[in-house]
This record gives C-alpha cells, structure tokens and sequence, in this order.
C-alpha cells in the first residue's frame, strides 16, 4: 500500500548530500596531482530558507500540545504569541488546529540569544505555513508537484480492496474505482478472475515524494467475460467538472445505485418463500439483506424526499425515500438514522447507519423497492440511466478518449493464477 512520506527529515537529507558534493575535490594524472577549481554551488533554499544561517529544530506536535505551549518551552512570551495568533489570519495558519504527530520546523538565531526567528507546520504532504516572528507575518504555502500518469492492472481473487492491495497501489484507488462502476457493475457479484486495467495519476514532491491519487483517466473491468470501459471527460469547462463514460459514450451512471452500502455481503436475497431467523416461520422476504458492520453508512440510493424516518417493532429505525411518483426505496435496522422526514437526499447521500434493531440477528440491511407502490426485487427492474451526454459534446469526446483507449487496450491484464 502507498504511503505518503512528508516529513522534514528526507528533505533535510537532500540538502545535506547536495551540499557535501560542493567539497570533493579531484586529483588527476599518474605522476603530478592537478588541483582542479570546483565551481561552487549556491546553497539550496528548504521552505525558502538557506538553513546554514540558523540553528534548525525539527520536532513532531506531541499529544495536548498548543502553538503557545511550543513557543513557551522555546523562550517566546505569552504576549508575543497571542500578538500573533491574533495577527495571522486562519486561512495562513490555523493555531487553535495544530495537531498530533504533524511535524513542524524551527529556525533560530545562532547567536547567545538562540531566538526563535521562523516556525514552519507542515499542515499536508504538500501544504506548509511560515510564521516569521520578527515582523510578525505567515505565508500558506505550498511544495511544487509533479503529476505523473501510470498505468496498471490487476485481477480478483478475494475482492476488489485485496486486488488493489495485492498490486501494492494506494487504496484510495479502491474507492475511486468501486465509485466509477457502482451504477453498472453489481460489486457484491464480483467473481474471482474478474480482471481490471487502470491509468491514473500520482502526485509526487520533489519528483520522488508519494504525495497521493490525483485522478482515474480510464479504466476497463473485466466482469464475467464482459468488458467495461470507463473513461474521464470534462463536461462542463466553466466548473471543471467531470464524468466517466463507456466506448460508445454511454453514461455509466443510473438512476438508481446498485446497492445502498459499500463493500458488504448479500446475506439474503428477495423471495417468495423464506424461513424468518427470528419469527421461526416460512415466509416472503420482500427485500435484499446486506450484511455489514454496525454503524457502516448508508446511502440513498437515489436523489429524493424522506417519506418516513421512525422505528416500528418489526423494522427497528428506518427510512423509506419516495424517488418519483413510480419509485420508492426503503432502508431497515438501522442503529440510528441521519434524516428527517420532508428532507430531501441526493444519491449517495447517508441517511442512516447499519444496525440490527427490530426483527434482526445481525447487523445489516433490509434493502426495499417500490414500483408504483408494490414491492419488487430491483435486481430484476429494467432500471432508467441518468442524463445523458449531450450530442454536441460527442465529437470531442470520441477524439479525447482515442490515445487513452489505445493506451489501455496495450495494457496487459495481469494473468489468473
């Protein structure tokens, strides 16, 4: 799994072996030695500063530490500390937010007075700020990144996380991607050998330093022989905003989400004749269980308006989210909801939490689907696609995802072992 490694410690490194490499000195020839001029180098600058002209300390916040209690323990006053809290904005430097295990950096005079000139908190892998104590002015700041596109593939042997894992890529990667076939591809029915590629880009500093996902440019998911293309295109210029499409520039979008929760199990699927676990009796089973941890988000399976959010004996908490006049869905057991009635969801949106509250065993889910008021299983509904591409937009996008759809197919899948 990719970690992020932000610390001063490897900076500090760099600058140390650039600097010892000004010193070396070559002696030539087999008789007579010829000292060579080495042009010296300029001293290169970290956070701006030459640190040769300062007695450095690196430290780490530690638990139940402040801005005021550092500052305390390296000699500058309480009035001169709330003289800047007061003075440096928030969106500089946040002093009432410095947390646990950020690193950050102190420069002080090497004169007798070993007064603290400069402190540097490095709020992110790439973000900084710099509070000069002197005139009393901060600077947020940022490290220069590096995008680079990378390309890799994998295949299912357990589930999509242990795939991700197992290729040694960051994990955000398993939710970008389970975020990008949600609509189209039922996660829960993944088979072992089911195969994906992906390009994407990383983030680096200083070219070497992880510094995290940035983007999905395209994807395909090998899922019971079938392939399914993805593939990132802006849509709107003005916000920037974008959307993955197939080949055919098909949205892989749906009205309605194929589940209401993330990486779970079907623990119970809809029927007409089941035995209740709790009733000791045969009965319908008019909904679709998923089972998860308790207290795992639940989300709306599509955009709406809360109808009902109370508890009954047989439902525990639920909600139940009326779609359109034809659809309607409904969520039981939660351990607590997230919603009131009249509130209106967008899809995705959490509106409750997994728990086994009323007739349950376990915790998990009872997922219900209406059409025009009578419950159906929504894995048999020929269910409607969202908006789709508009057709001034195609001829851009079939030029757009030309080289990304060549570069893709001459990925290899990793091989079923």
């Amino acid at each position: 799994m990719r970690t992020a490694y932000p610390y001063f410690a490897l900076i500090i490194l760099s600058f140390l072996v650039m600097t010892s490499c000004n010193e070396d000195v070559e002696k030539v020839s087999k008789k007579e030695t010829i000292q060579l001029e080495v042009e010296k180098k300029p001293e290169p600058k970290v956070y701006g500063f030459k640190l040769s002209d300062f007695e450095v300390i690196l430290d780490t916040v530690k638990r139940g530490e402040t801005f005021g209690v550092i500052m305390d323990r390296h000699g500058v006053t309480p009035g001169q500390v709330y003289q800047i809290t007061q003075t440096i904005p928030d969106s500089v430097m946040n002093f009432r937010r410095i947390n646990y295990g950020k690193p950050y950096m102190l420069l002080k005079s090497k004169d007798s007075t070993r007064k603290v000139e400069h402190f540097i908190y490095q709020k992110s892998v790439i973000n900084y700020a710099v509070v000069s104590l002197d005139s009393i002015h901060g600077l947020a700041k940022s490290k220069p990144v590096t995008i680079k596109q990378k390309t890799t593939s994998g295949v299912i042997s357990s589930s999509l996380s242990a795939a991700i894992d197992e290729a040694g890529l960051d994990y955000l990667l398993t939710n970008r991607f389970a975020d990008i076939y949600q609509w189209s591809v039922d996660f829960f029915k993944l088979q072992k050998g089911d195969q994906f590629k992906l390009i994407y880009k990383e983030k680096y500093i200083d070219d070497t330093i992880y510094a995290g996902l940035e983007t999905i440019d395209a994807a395909v998911l090998k899922h019971k022989g079938r392939e399914f293309y993805a593939f990132n295109f802006e849509i709107d210029s003005l916000t920037g905003r974008t959307d993955f499409f197939d080949e055919e520039a098909g949205t892989l979008r749906s009205f309605f989400l194929k589940a209401p929760l993330k990486f779970s199990r079907i623990s119970s699927r809809y029927t007409g004749r089941r035995f209740h676990p709790v009733q000791r009796r045969w009965k319908a089973h008019k909904g679709t269980d998923y089972a998860a941890g308790t207290g795992t988000p639940i989300w709306s399976t599509a955009d709406g308006v809360i109808t009902k959010a109370s508890y009954t004996s047989g439902n525990g908490n639920y909600v139940k989210v009326r779609h359109t006049n034809k659809y309607s869905t409904q969520y039981l057991h939660m351990s607590r909801r997230a919603v009131k009635v009249g509130q209106y969801v967008k899809q995705g949106e959490i509106i409750g939490y997994v728990g086994q509250t009323g007739l349950a065993t376990g915790p998990h889910v009872c997922y219900r689907f209406w059409v025009n008021g009578r419950q159906v299983d929504p894995y048999k509904q020929d269910l409607p696609d969202a908006e789709p591409m508009k057709e001034s937009l195609k001829p851009s996008y079939f030029e757009f995802i030309k080289p990304l759809r060549i570069k893709i197919d001459e990925v290899d899948y990793k091989r079923i072992l």
